[in-house]
């Protein structure tokens, strides 16, 4: 398995303070919470882990090779979600 960052995941992680080993460990430990089996050019999902007490969403996809494109990742906030981080609040 070898993690690929696209650009916007590279960003994100350097605004909100986020390193390879916080995703790669919420990758691999993380509970799925929804996915995206429409996405181009390849299915993705949306994963919830902890890394260090501290709560991260990564978005994911996985191509032919097995390879792991990591998307974005950020912190839930209970602002767009439910207490437990995995369900969305209502707009």
């Amino acid at each position: 398995m070898r993690f690929i960052y696209r650009t916007h995941a590279i960003e994100r992680m350097f605004q909100r303070d986020v390193n390879e080993e916080d995703v790669e460990y919420v990758v691999k430990n993380g509970e799925i919470i929804e996915n995206y089996p429409d996405d181009y050019p390849y299915p993705s999902c949306l994963v919830l882990g902890y890394f260090n007490n501290r709560a991260l969403h990564v978005v994911y996809a996985t191509d032919e090779a097995e390879n792991i494109i990591v998307i974005t990742v950020y912190e839930p906030t209970t602002e767009k979600w439910m207490e437990d981080l995995k369900t969305r609040r209502e707009r």
